[in-house]
């Protein structure tokens, strides 16, 4: 594989799980506008499968070195403190 296209791959798997830690991000908005609130089991059951799903997408990412285990770590902590940030921001409403 020439360089460029490993430099694609890796910027596509990028973008793929960045896309996909963005729509975890709007399901939990979505849940928590119309659904449930977070001390729920439901909201709990949803952000935990779909945290779980993400790491394991990272993390066969990581193995197959299109992403780097730091970068992957980034996403999942930026996710977390997104999440944080818009549970507090509901619970103070």
């Amino acid at each position: 594989m020439t360089p460029e296209i490993a430099i694609d791959h890796r910027e596509k798997a990028y973008q793929l799980l960045k896309a996909d830690a963005e729509k975890i991000l709007k399901l939990i908005k979505v849940q928590m506008d119309n659904l449930t609130m977070p001390q729920c089991p439901l909201y709990e059951e949803v952000l935990d499968t779909q945290m779980f799903g993400l790491s394991r997408e990272i993390d066969f990412a990581v193995r197959l070195g299109l992403v780097e285990d730091a970068i992957g770590k980034e996403l999942i902590d930026t996710l977390e403190k997104e999440l944080s940030l818009l549970h507090d921001a509901f619970t103070n409403k």
